[in-house]
């Protein structure tokens, strides 16, 4: 009886999803259309946002202020080789600053802004080695002689950087520089090589690793060993429900009208999300559009499927 009783309390879900489909297919359907609104210029709509009045500021403030009781084990936790993630709703810049400048006083930071466009990974692995460089020198000790750097940071091979970061220096067990990471899933970071270089810097002797994430996909980028042995991550969440006004400048506003560049990063934005070979036919049109300015077309069919074949087999 109680088979019977479940397969007719299913019949009964699936038929009134059906009339429900039904129903609402009959209903009378809007005219409006996506290309019926008007773009407004992109600095009037910044503008506008802007103006918004900020709410539940001290709501947000006293929420702020109660995870300063994490920064004592937070430095514990970087001082015993983990490195910090951070997560949950709002922007974590200002929190994650605040922990930096109060609480690692001891030891030098650099801090690296992934919401930006473009990051060259190479330059700022640099800069991190050369920090570690100078702070390196100012603990050394008189009795002790210490090595001098063969050659500019800028001129050596990612794996002498990683060599170096990753190396034994004398007594300075206990000297190490901290990398912030606003954003390690921004745009500028989130391909794989670019996640597999912040891995291994993560994972070297004399670095420890903060940063903050906020979307909800970006474990994706990461497989087991990244996670657990180079990031070795402790994961904190972190609301704080602060506007994400500084990250938010640098995306581009898709309703906002700002003419050829504006239209350039609506397009990528909109590229960025179809599959690689979806990617592949689009690049395949626009190299035949550029080779052909001035042909007219051909037989859509027969065209689609040049594309296709191109793109997905090579021919």
């Amino acid at each position: 009886m109680e088979g019977n009783d479940s397969e007719d309390e299913e019949f009964g879900f699936s038929r009134n999803y059906f009339i429900a489909k039904e129903l609402g297919g009959s209903g009378k359907k809007s005219s409006r259309k996506l290309s019926d609104i008007e773009p407004v210029d992109e600095q009037e709509l910044r503008a506008a946002a802007c103006s918004v009045e900020s709410k539940h500021e001290k709501e947000i403030a006293s929420l702020l202020d109660s995870y300063k009781s994490l920064y004592p084990k937070w430095v514990f936790e970087l001082r015993c080789g983990f490195g910090l993630l951070m997560y949950g709703f709002g922007s974590k810049k200002a929190l994650i600053e605040d922990f930096a400048s109060t609480a690692l006083t001891e030891c030098a930071v650099v801090v690296i802004n992934g919401y930006l466009q473009s990051i060259n990974i190479k330059q700022a692995v640099i800069a991190i080695a050369e920090v570690l460089w100078d702070q390196l020198k100012t603990r050394r000790t008189p009795s002790k002689d210490f090595p001098k750097a063969q050659q500019p940071f800028s001129s050596r091979s990612m794996d002498d950087l990683f060599a170096f970061m990753d190396g034994s220096h004398s007594e300075e067990t206990d000297c190490f520089v901290c990398v912030v990471i606003h954003n390690i899933d921004g745009p500028g970071l989130r391909d794989s090589d670019t996640q597999q270089y912040l891995a291994r810097v993560a994972g070297c002797s004399h670095i420890r690793m903060v940063a903050s994430i906020d979307h909800v996909n970006t474990p994706l980028l990461w497989d087991k060993k990244m996670v657990h042995t180079q990031f070795n991550w402790c994961w904190y969440h972190v609301p704080t429900f602060v506007p994400y006004k500084v990250e938010g400048i640098f995306h581009p506003l898709i309703l906002a009208h700002g003419g050829t560049a504006q239209s350039a990063k609506t397009a990528a934005i909109v590229l960025q999300s179809l599959t690689p070979n979806a990617q592949s036919v689009f690049r395949v049109l626009a190299e035949h559009q550029l080779a052909h300015p001035d042909e007219e077309g051909k037989d859509a069919c027969k065209q689609f499927i040049q594309y296709m074949s191109r793109a997905l087999f090579g021919e």
